[in-house]
């Protein structure tokens, strides 16, 4: 098992040197002013356990420590945990499957967000709108905590959840702003999360709008999210409770994501990303077109790359992003039409999101 293990680092080792060899050559030619060779990716299917066609897929999240995926399967009522190395896939049973009226017909829900906590995971559920607790090493499914009664509908269960490091909280928003179910409360929840796996209500923070897309710097103590109503970014001092600042970005927007070495701040629009710059006063640094259909996106802080999955244009854009916060696309990645979020993984690998095909979508470089 040892020598196993070790061929596994080693090959590990081998991939993040090759990955970063590459960015290097990257950034030589950008500051040389040559135009890059394209990088080469492939696209390897994961199919999850239990798909039989459509899986309700939203929210999805890396776990570093463990370098594992976690992916709430909606309507096969698991959750679906994959090792990265391995590609191996193992399910956290357990979670109740609902039948929830949506634009006239009934449709099933389940597990649907994430959030990566100090030894667990928490996973939201639109079936039954409670958090549940998650061991992240061993996946035994822990205590349960109603944010909302289930009679609420999805304008009251959980959305997006958030972990705050530096306060032990878990953050919560509610509805499904990207499918047309406005938040009930337009509002932060606050969970207090000092006891890992037993929550307790801590307070909230009022909105202006249904909160979409989440982002925390926890060197700076800032929370980060859309308005959806208004086409505004906010940011939230995540001690005081308070918003700090308030950012014009576009319509209609998503996704967050953030370099929070450089203090920029990601906002995903419908067809592209912008770059705001928190330095100075968010102004709009540069912008990457991506296709239609962009969602949840994420970027790399150790190679600078920001990732955009367009579900319309069934493409994902990867792009490198410069100290001024200019981002230069390296490659635009043929997919699959719906995979609209995706996450960075390591070695420069990134999983999105099929929900049509029933799997995740592993992205890497040759």
């Amino acid at each position: 098992m040892k020598r196993a293990s070790n061929s596994l680092w080693l090959g590990s080792s081998i991939r993040n040197l090759a990955f970063f060899a590459n960015l290097l050559l990257f950034a030589v030619a950008v500051m040389s002013g040559k135009k890059p060779a394209a990088t080469n990716f492939t696209v390897k299917p994961l199919a999850l356990p239990g798909a039989n066609g459509l899986v309700m897929l939203d929210y999805l999240a890396y776990d570093r420590t463990s370098r594992r995926l976690w992916v709430p399967a909606g309507n096969t009522g698991s959750v679906d945990v994959i090792d990265t190395a391995t590609d191996q896939i193992q399910r956290v049973e357990g979670f109740p499957v609902a039948q929830v009226e949506f634009r006239g017909k009934l449709r099933p829900v389940g597990p649907s967000s994430v959030a990566i906590g100090e030894g667990v995971v928490y996973i939201g559920s639109r079936a039954d709108s409670r958090i549940c607790a998650v061991d992240s090493q061993s996946l035994k499914l822990g205590k349960c905590f109603e944010f909302a009664p289930p009679s609420a509908g999805m304008a009251a269960a959980p959305d997006a959840l958030i972990y705050i490091w530096g306060t032990r909280e878990l953050w919560a928003t509610s509805g499904a702003p990207p499918i047309g179910v406005p938040a009930a409360d337009r509002s932060v929840k606050i969970l207090s999360a000092s006891q890992r796996e037993t929550l307790a209500r801590a307070g909230k923070i009022p909105l202006s709008g249904s909160a979409e897309g989440y982002a925390v710097d926890n060197l700076r103590g800032r929370f980060y999210t859309n308005l959806e109503e208004t086409g505004q970014t906010v940011a939230i001092d995540v001690r005081k409770r308070t918003v700090v600042s308030t950012w014009r970005s576009c319509d209609g927007p998503s996704g967050v994501a953030l370099d929070s070495k450089r203090g920029f701040v990601f906002v995903a629009c419908d067809d592209h990303v912008i770059v705001l710059d928190t330095n100075h006063d968010g102004r709009v640094a540069g912008s990457v077109p991506t296709g239609a259909g962009v969602d949840n996106i994420d970027y790399d802080e150790e190679s600078g790359m920001l990732y955009a999955a367009a579900g319309e244009a069934a493409q994902l854009t990867i792009a490198h992003i410069d100290e001024k916060g200019i981002p230069t696309i390296i490659a635009s990645v043929p997919t699959t039409r719906g995979a609209r979020s995706v996450v960075a993984g390591p070695s420069g690998f990134a999983y999105l999101i099929d929900p049509l095909g029933g799997r995740i979508l592993k992205v890497q470089p040759e």
